[in-house]
């Protein structure tokens, strides 16, 4: 399941970010080796963890296994204020238009090679549903060129923005994705799953089982 969390309830939930800022510590500082995220609490925050992020949360058996967060273009966003040379000319936005960010699969629930398992396709599909759900039709996203290709297997159409650049350890080409209802029904079929992903959770929410739990063995 992909809970969807506004950033506006963001505090409504502090055991599951708890979560989310240790797993995108250590998979974008601890094994990707951008050190200019690098925290002493262990914990990866930026400035765009506002009221305008949306996060979508992958959790199986009370546990964050999966994490990635969507950003308005239409206001600052990476592309935009932090990696402005990966794109020739001007980036996409609109309101239709969001950026993909901090994409992460807990180590343990990673399946074949470069981690492409059951967590990783579930936040795929997460995103196509919540997107036509919410109006949300292309995607922006800064990631290895090998997935330029895989997106397009599934039915994206993709459009590099500019040139391969090498950030921490890694070579990341800006790109924008465009997608629909066949796409959905694409990631669906190589996933085996019809079942919608998604469950959106809002500041009257509580997800009680899981906070109490880890409220008491705290």
């Amino acid at each position: 399941m992909i809970y969807v969390i506004s950033g506006a309830d963001v505090d409504q939930y502090p055991a599951l970010f708890e979560q989310v800022y240790r797993l995108r510590h250590q998979v974008f500082v601890e094994e990707m080796g951008w050190e200019d995220l690098r925290s002493p609490d262990g914990k990866e925050r930026d400035q765009f963890d506002d009221h305008h992020a949306v996060h979508h949360l992958c959790v199986r058996d009370n546990l964050v296994v999966g994490y990635q967060r969507m950003l308005p273009t239409t206001r600052p966003h990476l592309l935009s204020e932090i990696f402005p040379q990966l794109c020739v000319g001007t980036s996409p936005r609109g309101p239709g238009i969001y950026e993909l960010t901090r994409y992460c699969v807990s180590p343990a629930h990673r399946e074949g090679r470069r981690g492409v398992g059951s967590v990783g396709s579930e936040l795929i599909a997460g995103l196509v549903e919540w997107g036509l759900q919410a109006g949300v039709h292309k995607a922006i996203i800064e990631f290895e060129p090998m997935w330029v290709l895989r997106a397009m297997q599934l039915q994206f159409l993709a459009r590099p923005l500019g040139l391969q650049t090498k950030i921490g350890d890694q070579n990341i080409v800006a790109t924008e994705l465009t997608f629909n209802e066949h796409t959905l029904e694409t990631i669906r079929a190589f996933r085996g799953h019809e079942e919608p992903v998604v469950r959106c959770l809002g500041a009257q929410e509580a997800f009680v089982a899981f906070e109490t739990e880890h409220a008491l063995a705290s």
